[in-house]
């Protein structure tokens, strides 16, 4: 890196610049608590009605799962620092095919095959460059940009209305929570920026520092629950594959589950796109073809230990911005605590009982620098009247998809309702195809020809 680039860095630790291990396991504890990870298992749980000794077996093979995937993609495959955790996209293919077999038995093996093979099939898709043949065809500056902006704002609706407004308890604290662990980490953030010596300890810390303040608040407001951390056990074995886990086959639960696996794809491209720019490193040929492949492998290691599809957390590209470190070895440290956590039953019951109000206040901040990132990528291009398109309809799409009611969503075949469960997939898709398929401006010969003279004579 030139003394040039150096200076106009807004990292405090590049991807490639070294930690000490303490240092590592401090920052990486933040991207865990930020994450959410329990949220998908539990869902499901709730859905197809796992018992509570089923439930907590699912939450934490899920942490296992993640941490697993998270140092795969991070330090082995593509090598930037992408936290890997429990897709939304498949639960409601995961639920149907569940119910659909659950009478012969086979519910969840079947959910488990499915989801096997989908993942193989992932890793052809990288081990043969197909996927960033398509991506280099597919996804110019204005379609990236795009993508990464419709990331962080298809996830401020979940953090404002799910982790705020209708989390349960009072409104009126809910939203002062939010607020204090919000305050709280533009606060250290902006210490950090204004006193880049001392105060660097302060961002790169923020987001731990904002949730501890947001959970000391909730303990003087007298909703701080951890009642459930003292029954929880210590130490619990995970599920073995083949002992614990087991598979069987259908043929359209496979088919299903590759559907769901390309529209995990279209989405998890967004954040690869919001990493790379925030990381400061392009994506290279080689980081997406390995990316894919790690991408593959953890959804084989999910399925080998008996939970749901992984994929990349966009949320993780924001708190690289706020806090300024992209070191690789701090997502490894991530994933380390992910595995700890998911050998803990106290441990995974500690991260559940941080308010839900608390995390909606750091999240919507996330949320909001992930989409100023996407804006970042798309001011580099020149905006025509096709780009305004290309640009203003995935956002219009992202926030119906986010705004309808689910029973409509519900009505729909079923491929439609897998397609538009993410309205990052769906919002990603239309902004390639109207790239691709709205004409250019033409360009007046004669104005072209007076620009050129104009530029000949300055």
């Amino acid at each position: 890196m030139s003394n040039t680039q150096a200076e106009k860095s807004k990292l405090t630790v590049g991807p490639n610049d070294d930690l000490s291990n303490a240092q590592s396991l401090f920052l990486g504890i933040q991207h865990v608590l930020a994450m959410d990870v329990y949220v998908v298992p539990f869902i499901i749980a709730s859905i197809i009605g796992l018992t509570t000794k089923e439930s907590s077996v699912l939450i934490q093979s899920t942490f296992i799962a993640a941490g697993i995937a998270t140092i795969i993609q991070s330090y082995f495959c593509m090598k930037l620092p992408v936290a890997q955790g429990p897709s939304f996209i498949p639960i409601g293919a995961i639920a149907g095919i569940y119910f659909a077999n659950n009478q012969s038995g086979n519910g969840w093996s079947t959910v488990l095959g499915a989801s096997l093979i989908g993942a193989i099939l992932v890793i052809i898709l990288g081990v043969t460059g197909i996927f960033n043949r398509l991506i280099k065809a597919f996804v110019p500056p204005v379609v990236g940009g795009t993508i990464i902006f419709i990331v962080g704002l298809s996830l401020m609706p979940v953090a404002l209305n799910d982790n705020i407004f209708s989390a349960s308890g009072d409104l009126g604290q809910n939203i002062l929570l939010a607020m204090i662990a919000a305050s709280s980490l533009v606060l250290f953030a902006m210490i950090g920026s204004r006193f880049p010596g001392k105060g660097r300890i302060f961002r790169i810390s923020s987001v731990i520092l904002a949730l501890v303040i947001g959970c000391l608040a909730a303990q003087f407001m007298g909703i701080l629950d951890l009642s459930q951390v003292s029954n929880a056990s210590l130490i619990s074995v995970p599920q073995l594959p083949f002992v614990n886990v087991h598979f069987s086959f259908d043929w359209s639960s496979i088919l299903t589950m590759m559907i769901i696996y390309v529209v995990l794809m279209a989405e998890t491209t967004g954040t690869w796109f919001a990493v790379s720019n925030v990381c400061e490193t392009p994506l290279t040929d080689d980081n997406i073809n390995k990316g894919v492949v790690g991408e593959g492998i953890g959804c084989l290691i999910s399925s080998m230990l008996g939970t749901t599809p992984v994929t990349g957390y966009s949320t993780n590209a924001g708190i690289i911005s706020i806090t300024g470190v992209a070191s690789k070895k701090v997502f490894v440290a991530a994933g380390a605590w992910f595995i700890v956590f998911g050998l803990s039953g106290k441990l995974s019951t500690l991260i559940s009982s941080i308010p839900a109000p608390v995390i909606g206040g750091v999240f919507v901040i996330v949320c909001g620098i992930i989409s100023i990132s996407g804006i970042k990528v798309m001011k580099e291009v020149e905006i025509s009247e096709k780009e305004m398109y290309v640009i203003a309809i995935p956002m219009i799409l992202t926030l119906a998809l986010t705004l309808i009611p689910k029973e409509f969503i519900q009505s729909l075949p079923q491929f439609m309702q897998y397609l538009f469960s993410s309205s990052v997939a769906t919002a990603s898709i239309a902004a390639i195809l109207l790239n691709r398929l709205l004409p250019s401006e033409k360009v007046n010969e004669n104005e072209y020809s007076i620009k050129n003279k104009k530029k000949i004579s300055c």
